[in-house]
């Protein structure tokens, strides 16, 4: 019963009972933060792009792809805590459908994502920091060392600011068309990655978990796909090479 086995299996089952208590109290803790989320995002409507293209080198078919350009200014802050690893951001184009049917659901696709990482992610634990294992490198003291990251003034993460900014994937329709498609709206969502527990997705302005909000705006005004005309008509890209972006095919909203 004091074997040297026994001990070590009782000195396990402790650790891994005390670390699984700690994981739980820590997934549940983040429950209590406030999460006050905003953001704004608008198309630049005078930049978009409607141009007939060839999902690859090889393919015959021709298809209408849209190049949507867009300001986007969110304040995601309130999503990083003590549980967060990364949140995983998005952009939407919603527009109706294309279907026989009048009450079709609307098409969704991406046209850009980012992640982002915690400080946690960005600037791991480094044990030999304070072992002293680290040397500087040669020409380099520290004094110099010390004197460049105090200059540094690390970005707070879940800022994001972006003027003008270019799509990262061009959207393409189910019927090959899309454009002079009408009520087309921007949307942000994301998806929080903790370290432990459950992801927690994207919640609209009027949705609410205890001290949780859904975010303020993230939605833009709706707009129209301009129509093929001029180059733009008889202009031939392959997507996925470097002059345009790869293709993102919508998908119906369930």
């Amino acid at each position: 019963m004091h074997s040297t086995v026994v001990r070590v299996q009782n000195t396990f089952g402790f650790f891994t009972t005390v670390a699984f208590v700690t994981a739980i109290l820590t997934a549940l803790s983040v429950v209590f933060l406030p999460q006050s989320p905003s953001a704004s995002i608008e198309p630049v409507v005078r930049n978009i792009q409607v141009v007939k293209g060839r999902p690859n080198y090889y393919s015959t078919k021709k298809e209408e792809y849209a190049h949507i350009k867009f300001d986007l200014d969110a304040d995601l802050t309130s999503l990083f805590n003590w549980n967060t690893k990364q949140v995983f951001v998005w952009i939407t184009a919603t527009y109706p459908s294309s279907g026989p049917q009048p009450d079709s659901p609307s098409s969704q696709a991406v046209i850009w994502d980012l992640i982002i990482n915690s400080r946690s992610q960005l600037h791991p634990f480094d044990p030999t920091k304070y072992l002293r294992w680290n040397a500087p490198p040669v020409g380099k003291s520290r004094k110099a060392q010390k004197a460049k990251k105090k200059d540094e003034t690390p970005l707070e993460p879940g800022i994001i600011r972006l003027k003008n900014s270019k799509p990262k994937y061009q959207i393409t329709d189910i019927s090959s068309v899309i454009s002079e498609r009408q009520n087309v709206t921007l949307e942000l969502g994301w998806n929080v990655q903790p370290w432990v527990g459950a992801l927690t997705w994207t919640m609209n302005e009027d949705q609410s978990f205890g001290r949780w909000r859904g975010v303020v705006g993230g939605r833009s005004e709706s707009f129209d796909m301009p129509a093929l005309k001029g180059k733009a008509a008889t202009a031939e890209t392959v997507v996925g090479r470097k002059e345009t972006p790869e293709a993102a095919a919508a998908s119906g909203v369930l």
